[in-house]
């Protein structure tokens, strides 16, 4: 693998891998799979990729806590883009076997909730026992090693399986976000429709702590799209929070809470300002009275010629 490569994790035939194909960019790249979240990613952070697509929220389960965790810890990495894909399975099977002969499943752990409906209606005495991905549950089947997987069914071909049944979801319109991470660059130019990501750690443990961070974004008018508590590691109790607000870094707002921020944290990770997927700037309401770059601007001009005394 070369520093030119993207990375995503693997093995082929994941949603993962469908995603980043969606990317124009990828076209122009080897595709490598990897063995885990961390894999993908570490292979950025030691210069062997370009770049990595990971998984970081599902609109049923919700955030993939190895992405969330691996963001957050070790050396820093930006995110460039996002990706949102529509998520539905297929059961896969090795031929000749039928629904009544299904005993054991397998799928990503983020799967199960997506299913679990189904599974309790259609299998219900069938085991569940979680694979590494989707597509290395397909791996799994066609090794023998259990008798049916949930899938892309776009996997089926590649692990010689066939479909017992497709479309199968227990929410409507479920969906994935992935992120395109890589080493820290600067941010890509404002569009508009921008998201921020962050991740920041209170101070110390008091009333009012997580309050004192969120009315950073409040008063500026900045909308938090996503906040999502993670365990440090350093002993109960003790958090951090993964953060994406609307917004880009170079707008004054989003710069002003971030420096807010950085003021009041022990810590601030800076996770990257990117294009929101599948929005438009037309497509946003407009912003509350007050929260603009001009109205930033002007009240900058106030405050200066207050200082001169010609306020």
């Amino acid at each position: 693998m070369s520093a030119s490569h993207y990375a995503y994790l693997g093995p082929e035939g994941t949603f993962t891998e469908a995603a980043l194909r969606s990317l124009p960019e990828a076209a122009t790249r080897e595709l490598v799979p990897m063995v885990s979240v961390p894999a993908a990613l570490d292979s950025v952070r030691g210069g062997t990729a370009a770049a990595a697509l990971v998984p970081i929220e599902n609109s049923v389960e919700g955030g993939v806590t190895a992405t969330l965790d691996e963001l957050a810890t070790g050396e820093p990495l930006t995110i460039y883009r996002e990706v949102l894909l529509p998520i539905s399975f297929a059961l896969l099977a090795r031929p000749d076997t039928t629904i009544a002969d299904v005993k054991t499943v397998t799928g990503h752990p983020v799967s199960q909730p997506q299913v679990r409906n189904w599974l309790a209606a259609n299998l219900p005495d069938a085991l569940w026992e979680s694979a590494a991905s989707n597509a290395d549950g397909a791996r799994l089947v066609q090794e023998g090693r259990y008798d049916a997987a949930f899938a892309g069914v776009f996997a089926g071909p590649k692990y010689g399986l066939e479909p017992l049944v497709t479309d199968i979801h227990d929410a409507p319109n479920a969906m994935t976000r992935f992120v395109l991470a890589g080493r820290p660059a600067r941010p890509a130019a404002r569009t508009g429709a921008d998201k921020t990501s962050v991740v920041i750690w209170l101070g110390d443990d008091h009333p009012g702590a997580l309050l004192e961070l969120l009315q950073e974004f409040s008063a500026r008018g900045v909308n938090l799209m996503r906040i999502e508590s993670r365990p440090t590691g350093e002993g109960i109790g003790r958090y951090c929070f993964s953060i994406d607000c609307e917004g880009h870094i170079t707008d004054r707002r989003v710069g002003s809470a971030l420096m807010g921020l950085k003021r009041v944290c022990p810590k601030v990770r800076f996770l990257g300002s990117y294009p929101r997927a599948g929005v438009d700037a037309a497509d946003l309401a407009p912003l509350r009275d007050g929260t603009s770059d001009e109205a930033f601007a002007e009240a900058a001009e106030w405050l200066a010629r207050c200082q001169d005394g010609r306020g």
